[in-house]
């Protein structure tokens, strides 16, 4: 299938690359770190690995609890090199740049798609302020970095990189395990072409057809090689399976000996503790899709009825416009639906996170669905100036109501301008506490801590941490799931009070909620163990409390 060739980059080009890049980091650079809890546990590993305690949360403890092993061992390289432990601020750092790249790319791939430099430039600045993009980024996530291998595979496969696609798909896993779901059709797509491109090895091309079937030259030849063997290579994208094999490979080997297994904890751990309402998955995963633009925070629940109905619009258009004009995107425009389906089946709890990755490709299609319908109304108008006001208009909706979503001062630290959405007061909670555990109450190494929420609590009290949600204790998971009479309602975690009996950790960090009616009503807890503060809070309860074991 012959690649579509969009015209040479000029200077505009080139300007308009640059301008989207340094929107991107300077988006990300003037938040600040706003850290997310599950990026701690990434640093506290990152933390182990530096102090030469291994790969490992707990020392001794050989379990892949986080879920990005390459962004951790890119945390604890960068740490090395600059000689500090100011994690934060790293991940900031390499996620501007990973986001730059990313909408660097978006500007190319929809520039190709539309043949218009400016389209490209408003996809790669809306990516630059969304958001979902930069909450996190400043929270200290892999999700830029994840979201940079995926459209850079993309790309590379839209200029015909058949081995670097392997590369960045390989990374890709390496640092989100649900890379496969872009991964899958990316690869299938690429095959299908390789099979429609050349003859079927067992339909004889019009030359076999005058000579035997049984000459050495034939496909049909029994001793398999020569011509039929690069027929059959000549089917199949080996360069990008190879590659991909070669680069993951490694990691295979050093997680199958070190862990005993290369898949996160956390597949299986949150599958077991969280109570999620059937459907819940879908119903969060149509909120975010039909306000890519956070429509609802300018609009209100009119802007995501309207969202629902123009975005699936839009978005089915541009999948039809680029099977027309440029088929290979069609991996990642299917790639949202794809990825929505499969964890609404699954139906677990949909972390803040989960909502980012499909977003690029549905952008890029909303966009492509945007600009057929720009050239009907030019043809339509036969007017040339139809264009830059359609997208200048577009620009000014789609942008207004991206940093409408932004608040110049924050209603908690640090009070730097920020997405509303890089909500963090938990965190600086929980980081109190774990400073409080070490530096008042006396908490070592040694010391075993309970917490459901085991990032921003491990990483400052640097204590042996019994996680109660099983991430990084896998024995825990046993006593997974628990009643539904220990959820409070309109939560969907409860710690199990024959946990806690069992493991008997010296403290216990929880939400009161996670406590209400299990172990704030169980005999043995009460009398084992004193509250020793409580902070109050409006969420997950009526505050986050400390216990200390009498």
């Amino acid at each position: 299938m012959p690649l579509f060739q969009s015209r040479p980059l000029v200077r505009l080009d080139y300007a308009l690359i640059a301008g989207v890049m340094l929107l991107a980091i300077v988006a990300r650079a003037l938040p600040g770190p706003r850290t997310i809890d599950d990026a701690f546990i990434t640093f506290r590993y990152s933390r182990n690995i530096i102090e030469g305690q291994g790969f490992v949360y707990n020392p001794g403890s050989r379990v892949l609890g986080t879920t990005t092993p390459l962004f951790t061992v890119l945390m604890a390289a960068l740490g090395v090199l600059f000689g500090g432990q100011d994690f934060p601020w790293y991940a900031i750092a390499v996620s501007a740049l990973a986001d730059a790249g990313t909408a660097a790319l978006l500007f190319l791939l929809a520039r190709r798609l539309t043949g218009n430099c400016w389209m490209g430039a408003l996809l790669g600045a809306l990516w630059a302020i969304a958001p979902r993009s930069v909450t996190f980024a400043v929270g200290g996530m892999e999700t830029s970095l994840n979201i940079f291998w995926m459209i850079g595979a993309l790309w590379l496969y839209v200029i015909g990189r058949e081995g670097w696609v392997g590369v960045c798909a390989a990374l890709g896993v390496l640092t989100r395990i649900d890379a496969v779901i872009w991964i899958g059709p990316l690869f299938l797509y690429q095959w299908i072409e390789k099979w429609r491109s050349q003859p079927h090895p067992l339909t004889p091309s019009p030359q076999a057809e005058r000579r035997s079937a049984f000459t050495p030259d034939s496909p049909l030849h029994a001793g398999g090689e020569g011509p039929g063997v690069r027929r059959i290579l000549s089917l199949t994208p080996w360069r990008t399976w190879l590659a991909f094999a070669i680069t993951v490979t490694p990691w295979l080997i050093f997680s199958l000996a070190y862990f005993g297994s290369p898949f996160p904890r956390s597949l299986t751990a949150k599958a077991v503790a969280y109570v999620m309402p059937p459907g819940s998955a879908l119903v969060t995963f149509i909120q975010n899709y039909s306000t890519p633009f956070f429509e609802f925070d300018t609009f209100g629940s009119l802007g995501a009825a309207v969202g629902s109905l123009v975005y699936l619009t839009l978005s089915l258009l541009g999948i039809a416009y680029a099977a027309r004009r440029l088929p290979r995107l069609l991996p990642i425009l299917i790639y949202p639906w794809l990825y929505m389906a499969i964890f609404s089946a699954a139906n677990p709890l949909i972390f803040r996170w989960y909502t980012a990755p499909p977003m690029p490709g549905l952008m890029l299609g909303i966009v492509g669905g945007a600009w057929l319908l720009i050239e009907n109304l030019r043809r339509a108008t036969r007017q040339p100036s139809a264009i830059p006001v359609a997208i200048g208009a577009l620009a000014i909706l789609w942008g207004g109501m991206s940093l409408h979503a932004w608040r110049l001062h924050p209603d908690h630290a640090p009070d730097r301008p920020a997405p509303e959405m890089a909500w963090h007061k938990i965190e600086l909670l929980y980081q109190q506490i774990g400073t409080e555990l070490r530096e008042k109450y006396g908490v070592t190494s040694e010391t075993r801590v309970g917490s459901a929420d085991i990032g921003a609590v491990g990483y400052f009290s640097r204590a042996t941490i019994v996680d109660t949600v099983g991430l990084v204790t896998p024995a825990l998971s046993k006593y997974y799931p628990v009643s539904p009479t220990l959820i409070v309602p309109g939560q969907n975690y409860a710690i199990p009070p024959q946990l806690i009996k069992e493991t008997q950790p010296a403290f216990l960090v929880t939400m009161e909620a996670f406590v209400r009616l299990g172990l704030e009503k169980d005999d043995t807890f009460k009398q084992n163990y004193v509250l020793l503060e409580e902070i109050p809070t409006d969420f997950y309860g009526t505050g986050m409390r400390l216990y200390k074991r009498q």
